[in-house]
Order: structure tokens, then sequence, then C-alpha cells
């Protein structure tokens, strides 16, 4: 008797936070097509928590690499330490050669992905992108999940993030803070540039509006968003709590898991947010919400309309910020009202 091999997939992670939040639901078609198939997933070390949250995932490799980085004797060398784990096959996100290098050095017999820049030969499965019949991002990773050919996409499954309710109860101990029913937690980094960010005196009027209504405000990023959280309280009159690079990744899940609101730019604590269900207001600017918007009923976007956006730049290349200087903070409190109704 022949005994069939259970399924074991690698899935090449993307390198952006936001955009691992989206790959969920390909993860989940996945195990929905055979119930008994193990999905690892190769991500940067900086996406690491997001996938450690998802009950999906049964192990994660650290991609070593520095964005950009080449590196292909090292690639080889994960490659190769890779291959007794017996992939049967590697579904591979970022469109990069790079990214495809490791599953053809790993000898997985099926790889999967869009055609990129020059790798068909390091790809056995590719698949031509029809960026009409999937605008989305998430709709584009969970096509993976299918055979060649025309797929039905809708309906997509959720996003949702494992919360440690201890490791959150430490965190707080460890930062000082108390969980209190009306939290606003805000996010004002956008790892792709200064032209996704809403403006810092615009997020200090916000905090001044959810104090005076009663609210904790919490400010969340990485360490390059501290001094910008530095600024927001002192914007605020020294409102709000920094802790932009205070917490781990896996430790701001935590305690966004906590927020009564986020307010947060297009970024990747903006899907962090929609994975654990928060009411959330979405501030677009240079990027749209045609292609990454948050995965979450809960969400409402904020953007203005104007010809020159969205520009996907990461500076305003007009010099003017019209799409941010004009959405005010009037149109995002609004949006923040509404959700309370």
């Amino acid at each position: 008797m022949t005994m069939t091999k259970r399924p074991h997939i690698l899935i090449v992670a993307p390198a952006w936070v936001g955009d691992a939040v989206l790959s969920q639901p390909l993860l989940r078609r996945l195990q929905a097509r055979n119930p008994d198939t193990l999905i690892d997933v190769l991500a940067p070390p900086w996406t690491r928590a997001v996938y450690e949250r998802m009950p999906e995932v049964h192990a994660v490799h650290d991609l070593p690499f520095a964005h950009g980085e080449l590196a292909l004797r090292k690639r080889y060398a994960l490659g190769r330490s890779l291959t007794p784990r017996g992939y049967t096959q590697a579904v591979v996100l970022p469109n990069s050669l790079k990214s495809a290098l490791v599953p053809f050095f790993a000898r997985i017999p099926r790889r999967t992905g869009y055609v990129g820049e020059m790798r068909r030969g390091l790809l056995n499965d590719t698949r031509k992108l029809d960026k009409e019949a999937l605008p989305l991002m998430i709709e584009r990773f969970a096509a993976l999940a299918e055979d060649a050919g025309p797929v039905k996409i809708r309906p997509l499954s959720e996003v949702s993030l494992r919360i440690d309710a201890i490791a959150r109860s430490t965190t707080l101990v460890k930062l000082g803070l108390k969980a209190t029913p009306k939290i606003a937690v805000l996010c004002p980094g956008a790892e792709y540039g200064p032209a996704k960010r809403w403006p810092v005196e615009y997020f200090g009027a916000l905090a001044q509006r959810f104090n005076a209504d009663g609210w904790q405000v919490w400010i969340a990023g990485s360490a390059k968003d501290a001094a910008v959280g530095a600024d927001i309280v002192t914007a605020a009159g020294g409102i709000g709590i920094n802790l932009c690079g205070k917490t781990t990744l896996a430790e701001a899940i935590d305690l966004m898991s906590c927020a009564s609101h986020v307010v947060s730019n297009d970024s990747g604590l903006m899907h962090v947010a929609a994975a654990l269900d928060r009411p959330l207001t979405a501030i677009y600017g240079s990027s749209s919400p045609a292609f990454t918007p948050p995965p979450s009923a809960h969400a409402r976007i904020v953007k203005i309309d104007l010809a020159c956006s969205p520009c996907f730049k990461r500076i305003c290349p007009l010099g003017h910020f019209k799409c941010m200087r004009e959405l005010g903070v009037d149109t995002v409190w609004q949006a923040i009202s509404a959700a309370a109704v």
C-alpha cells in the first residue's frame, strides 16, 4: 500500500509586517485543502512575531538577510540546511529573484509563485498575475493556494492573531501601564516613508481630544518612531505615553489588544490592529486602500481624493503633502466618533 506523503509547505514571507498579516488567508486556504498540511514560514526576523501568532503556522525560520542583500553563498547554505525537512512545496510571496533562491537550493519539488524578475528557472509552478481580477494584495497571496488557472477568491477568511494574556500582563506591569475601558492607541509610523505619515501636530491635537473625553493615549511604534512619538507628546502638551521603541513587536501586539480604538497610518501596525479586531481608523495619503485596505469590518478609512494621489511615493514628489495636510483632525475625529455609535 502506497502512503501519501503529508504535505509540508514552506512559505517565503514578504518583508513587511503588514504584508505578513495579509498572507494569513493563504495559509488558511492551504490547510483547508488538506487539513494534514504542515506550514512553515521563512521570514525576516522583524516579522517573526506576526507568524508566531498565527495558529496555522507550524514553525518559523529566520531569513537572515538585509533588505536587498543577495548573499548568494549564504542563501545556498540556508537552502541546503532546509533540505532534510522534506518540504513538498514552497510558496514564494515576494516577486524578486532573491526570494526564489532558497527554495531552489533546498530542492523543494514544487515551487509556486508569480512570474517575477528573471526567475522562471527557479520556480516551476508559475502564475501570471491578473491585476484586474485580483486588485488586492490579500487576494493575490490567497490565490497562490489554488492550482493554476482561474480561481474563486471570495469569500476570504478573516485574519486573526493570537494574544498571549500572560505576556500582556507582564508587559503592562513592566511599562507601568494599566488596562482601562478607554484606551486610544496612536500609530504614527510608516516604514515605507514620510509620505504615508499624518502630521505630528495633528496626532497631538487628536491626543488632546481623546484625553478630554477621558481616554488614555498610548503611542505605539518601533525605535525608529521614538522621536516622532516624543514630538506627539510635546505637541499634545504632555498628553500620551510614548511606547515607541520600548516594546518588541510581540509585546506591541499584546498591548494593542487592549485598545478601545486604534488610529494609524497605512502601516504594519494598522494591519495588526485589524487582525486583533480592534476598532480602527486608518489614515491614507500617498497609498491606496484599493490595494492594501485593513482586512477588518471594524475599520474606517479616511482619505481625501486629490488628482495627485495615490502616488505611492516615499516622499511627496510635488512638495506640498496636501494628501495629509488637508486631511484635518476634525475629519479623523468624526470617523472615530462614528465608530463609537
